[in-house]
């Protein structure tokens, strides 16, 4: 369990855009090793009416004192805590990798506990629940461990190639990594009543058409998938053409 200064109110959610009359709040949930920080470029793009913000996961950035979530459920639970401030406006996820999890999670945690409804749920680079491929990495050797983050790419790739900097960026990894080969659906077959946008990069690796294809069965509202050039972090390279995306869709829910 977190202890009581991790789970503080206001300690998960960083806010990256204000509206007056928010149309739709989007919450951004980052990846393995990731931070808020990583959702600050959306903040340009997006429209005025939408708010924007990003989840702070414990452990880095200005989170950098607070230990690791040592449970799935415990970012999940905490990050559901703060969402029920925000449901005064309509919601919406954008989950990236193990992000892509904890939305899912939190999405159904709102439904099934409060009766929430998102107006989207918007997973990136994630196989569907029940088809992760599972992977040994949190205890991986350091140089397997870099190894394996510079064929993923992203924002922590300059990091790796400074030792002195693997001791900051490693443990968080390491750690987050530990609660993905953890994570288990807590509801089996449970389902959704929100539309769900799956988006990935072409050449992926660890994406097969079927565990993206399976997102399908975990809502019965509109579904729909969208491939873009690149591997796991092919978001980088087509951000604004992503969130105009998103934001077409949003007009469509």
């Amino acid at each position: 369990m977190l202890d009581s200064r991790t789970r503080r109110s206001g300690a998960w959610l960083r806010t990256m855009t204000r509206s007056p009359v928010p149309r739709i709040r989007l919450v951004c949930f980052p990846h393995a090793g990731g931070a808020a920080s990583f959702f600050r470029p959306w903040a340009d793009l997006v429209s005025a009416e939408v708010e924007l913000f990003a989840v702070r996961y414990p452990g880095r950035e200005d989170r950098i004192v607070e230990p690791f979530a040592e449970r799935f459920d415990d970012l999940v639970e905490a990050v559901v805590e703060e969402c029920l401030r925000l449901a005064d406006a309509p919601l919406a996820f954008f989950g990236h990798s193990m992000g892509a999890s904890v939305a899912y999670e939190v999405a159904l945690r709102l439904q099934l506990d409060h009766g929430i409804r998102l107006r989207g749920l918007f997973v990136s680079a994630r196989s569907a629940p029940d088809h992760e491929k599972k992977s040994d990495l949190a205890g991986a050797a350091d140089d397997k461990l870099v190894e394996h983050l510079t064929e993923l790419g992203g924002t922590n790739v300059q990091a790796l190639e400074h030792p002195e900097l693997l001791d900051l960026v490693l443990p968080a990894i390491r750690a987050d990594y530990r609660l993905v080969e953890s994570y288990e659906p807590t509801i089996k077959g449970a389902v959704l009543d929100t539309p769900i946008s799956v988006y990935y990069g072409d050449a992926e690796e660890d994406l097969s058409e079927e565990s993206v294809m399976a997102w399908s069965a975990v809502t019965t509202g509109p579904f729909r998938t969208r491939s873009f050039e690149g591997g796991h972090f092919y978001l980088t390279d087509h951000l604004p053409v992503l969130v105009a995306d998103m934001l077409t869709t949003f007009g469509r829910t």
